[in-house]
């Protein structure tokens, strides 16, 4: 005997099913035959019957229907699918299957269903079994502020494994390197310093942050430094990781005009090359030093070879069109502008004109518009007026960029180059996720420095499931969060059948299913009776530690 159970979807409405059946042997055949429709029960009234059928051997523990209890219990189909994910991607391995291990592995799935501090990880794990998934007997906020400093001082060794579970067999050659920043809302981290600010959040102190990433994009490698870094003084990091941690000795590292200078290539180890970028104060001296032409920019990549050093110039149209329309939208506020200055003095007859012409210049100054604007006036009459060689002058070099690397010829064409160059939107792509679209690794709940090294290697790390997740749910036309959300929903049922307890997993949505099946994973049936003691310290999410 069993339960069948079929889904119907029907003029947009999706119609569900259970009939008790039985099959049996006939002339050799097998037949079935329904003995009674239950569809008209409860989900919870199906549940219990088709583990009384499961179990049906164990009378002892199933008296009757009546006896059974069926009790929600916590989400598990998100927790479920990442967790499986980490392990593919060899983070599980890499953090090990110690107590710390797994308060780590803990963190890493937290970043990625739902972000936040380590008290909402704790109030996380008290919906989602993941503590039960990994074992843990029981957790409180301290644990994982412990653990932050555990992964700190760990994460060179973690790199290590999972570069090693990466790359079995053959070393990459090429890593792409880049730094961003992180503002921070408090002022008592210990990395905390004014620096550049690349967020645009004027007050705010920040974090320095360095990304290396493997040829795929996908990072091998973090580091944090204090707010005020340059962005040069973090390639001496990055590449004694390549050099003395990975075990690598020959490698391209790519990185942008503002990281990879002079100093800095003058000190890579031997058997290092570099693929970068000229700025455009340098392109200008080569042009008037007749190294390059202008008729060399092209939409096609073209090469000049200089001293051993190869320079590959291109010039992109779309991002020509794009200054040109920028610059034309200067000159068109900036006439609006103007004109309304000039009404303004028509109105105010006793308003200074030299006042108001000098709000119009101050404009035109801050939009950098001053090597090919003016302002003009006659009587109370403000005007803009525009220099049309000039304006040629300052757009002679849009969209044009040179790339500078000493990677010999037969090792890659002008193409390969540039393309390698260009990946680095994929280290900026991963910036992104980590810092705002996903992953949220601000605001920084924490002040110590060990604290924050580990807290970004969390995210760091979640970005690699992140990442594993984006890949397989490609095609469903949904972000990450949006698919861990659903999953989200699956819950665990503890199931009370007399004496014994069982924790049983019910079948998911039609997009739960199709999730589960893009992400190569299948939800156990039933999971052993496990309970883990899940606390918090505080009433109040006030996390500065």
């Amino acid at each position: 005997m069993y339960l069948d159970t079929s889904t119907l979807k029907k003029n947009g409405k999706v119609f569900t099913r259970h009939l008790l059946r039985t099959s049996f042997r006939e002339d050799g055949k097998v037949k079935h035959q329904t003995i009674a429709n239950v569809s008209a029960c409860s989900d919870t009234e199906v549940a219990a019957i088709r583990l009384a059928l499961k179990h049906k051997n164990n009378l002892a523990a199933v008296a009757s229907i009546a006896d059974v209890q069926i009790v929600l219990g916590k989400r598990i189909g998100a927790a479920w699918v990442v967790h499986v994910l980490a392990e593919r991607v060899g983070i599980a391995q890499a953090l090990g299957t110690d107590r710390e291990g797994k308060l780590a592995l803990l963190q890493v799935l937290a970043r990625v269903i739902d972000q936040g501090s380590r008290l909402s990880a704790v109030r996380l794990a008290q919906r989602h079994a993941l503590c039960e998934l990994l074992g843990i007997q029981k957790l409180d906020e301290d644990d994982l502020y412990d653990n932050l400093g555990w992964l700190s001082t760990q994460q060179e060794a973690i790199e290590q494994r999972l570069f090693a579970g990466r790359f079995p067999e053959t070393v990459p050659t090429l890593f792409l390197y880049d730094v961003t920043s992180a503002y921070l809302e408090g002022t008592c981290n210990a990395l905390a310093e004014w620096g550049y600010d690349r967020d645009k959040k004027r007050g705010k102190k920040q974090i320095v942050v360095g990304l290396l990433a493997g040829p795929d994009g996908l990072p091998v490698a973090v580091r944090v430094f204090k707010g005020n870094t340059n962005d040069p003084k973090t390639v001496s990091d990055q590449v004694k990781i390549l050099a003395e941690r990975f075990g690598v000795t020959e490698v391209t590292l790519v990185g942008d005009r503002g990281m990879l200078k002079g100093p800095q290539i003058a000190v890579l180890p031997e058997g290092f090359r570099y693929i970068t970028a000229i700025t455009k104060p340098q392109i200008v001296k080569m042009l008037h030093d007749g190294v390059l032409q202008y008729t060399l920019f092209d939409a096609q990549v073209c090469e000049v070879e200089l001293q051993g050093i190869r320079y590959l110039l291109r010039r992109n149209p779309v991002r020509a069109e794009h200054l040109a329309a920028v610059r034309e939208s200067k000159e068109v506020s900036l006439r609006a502008l103007a004109a309304d200055r000039t009404r303004y003095l028509a109105d105010h007859l006793k308003a200074d004109v030299g006042t108001a012409g000098e709000k119009v210049r101050a404009k035109i100054t801050q939009l950098h518009a001053q090597h090919w604007l003016s302002v003009t006036t006659e009587g109370r009459s403000i005007t803009v007026e525009s220099d049309a060689a000039a304006r040629a002058e300052v757009a002679v070099l849009d969209g044009c960029y040179v790339i500078k690397s000493d990677v010999p010829k037969p090792h890659a064409d002008a193409q390969t180059l540039h393309d390698r160059y260009c990946d680095l939107e994929r280290v900026e792509r991963s910036f992104r996720t980590m810092k705002t679209a996903h992953l949220e690794m601000r605001p920084v709940f924490v002040r110590k420095e060990d604290h924050t090294r580990g807290h970004v290697f969390v995210v760091m790390l979640a970005l690699l499931v992140q990442r594993a997740l984006e890949t397989r749910w490609g095609t469903l036309n949904m972000t990450v969060q949006e698919g861990i959300d659903e999953l989200a929903a699956i819950c665990m049922q503890e199931v009370q059948l007399g004496t014994a307890r069982i924790q049983n997993i019910p079948t998911p949505t039609l997009l739960g299913t199709q999730l589960l099946a893009q992400a190569g994973v299948v939800l156990p049936s039933v999971l052993p009776a496990f309970k883990a003691r899940v606390h918090t310290k505080k009433k109040l999410q006030n996390e500065r530690r």
